[in-house]
């Protein structure tokens, strides 16, 4: 196939380019650098079934030749309202990426006939009531709170996806992504796990906001961009979660992190400072993916921090 990746020198992005192409396929990379990475796909560069297009994908598409697949993941994702990077400090690009962004790219899937892939989010679930929670769940959200850019964009992305499948007869597929580490996260992502892995390798005290007692469910890069290449090769239009349901508490997260890496310096506890609305449980019911996919994450907690650390320990050397 010959597939158009947007955001792919994303975290995400980069790493799907990679399996792709490993697969034989032919990878069209687009991104604007917004918070992608160069580095990220710099080692593709001598490949000769990937080439890449700069461009702003909330700006009209175009792509020379024959394309068989869309797969839309330019976006802004991290909630660190203290970095450049994140959503909070970019909310018209990222309403913009997830509205007029998912528009030009279903543009390009439906002059070419091609099938589309859009990434969406658990986010979409808000601060749910239903734990775990199933594709079914409609989500509670504030539609204006301070992280609506990013589950707004997304609910509507989704929308726009569907209406594109039910009224032009787009061939399309929804992955909603859960919590996801591993390496090429930046390390200003704001996010808990390079947030902890950092400050365990400098040797401070990990800090948890509250008591520690909020939950999240982390997969592994590797297993989650299996099961969106599995989804992209299905026949499923209707959206799918993938993630790990393994479960754990902040305390607990931490306290692994800082046993892996000989940190001696514990946990310290200080007052909720994160951003608004965040939700205090977050696990996928993978059913679906099971069943329709035949997917399940092979990667433990332990194992994909086994091979994130050292990540983290070359980049903060550089």
């Amino acid at each position: 196939m010959r597939i158009l990746i947007t955001g792919a020198a994303g975290f995400l992005g980069s790493h799907l380019c990679d399996l792709l192409l490993s697969d034989g396929n032919e990878v069209i990379g687009m991104d604007n650098f917004l918070t992608g990475d160069p580095q990220n796909i710099a080692h593709l560069a001598s490949n000769q079934k990937f080439s890449f297009i700069r461009h702003d994908v909330s700006n009209f598409i175009f792509v020379p030749g024959k394309i068989d697949a869309v797969m839309h993941f330019a976006s802004p994702a991290s909630p660190n309202k203290n970095s450049p990077y994140g959503y909070p400090n970019l909310p018209i690009q990222t309403m913009k990426a997830g509205a007029l962004g998912t528009h030009n790219a279903l543009g390009v899937a439906k002059a070419n006939k091609a099938r589309f892939l859009l990434a969406s989010t658990s986010e979409i679930y808000g601060d749910p009531e239903e734990h775990p929670q199933k594709e079914s769940y409609w989500g509670k959200v504030d539609p204006t709170g301070p992280r609506s850019m990013y589950d707004e964009a997304k609910r509507f992305a989704e929308a726009l996806t569907m209406s594109y499948h039910r009224f032009h007869g787009i061939d399309t597929r929804i992955v909603r992504i859960f919590n996801t580490f591993g390496p090429r996260m930046r390390l200003d992502d704001g996010r808990v796990i390079p947030n902890f892995v950092q400050q365990a390798i400098r040797k401070e005290a990990l800090t948890i906001y509250g008591e520690g007692k909020q939950t999240r469910s982390f997969c592994f890069v590797d297993d989650l961009i299996r099961g969106i290449y599995k989804l992209l090769l299905s026949d499923i239009h209707d959206p799918v979660n993938i993630g790990n349901p393994s479960e754990i508490t902040m305390i607990e997260l931490a306290q692994e992190i800082n046993k892996m890496t000989d940190n001696p310096t514990g946990i310290t506890f200080v007052n909720n400072m994160r951003l608004g609305n965040d939700p205090e449980r977050r696990r996928p019911d993978i059913t679906r993916a099971m069943d329709l996919l035949n997917w399940l994450p092979k990667y433990s907690l332990e194992q994909g921090l086994e091979r994130t650390i050292p990540y983290f320990r070359e980049k903060m050397a550089q």
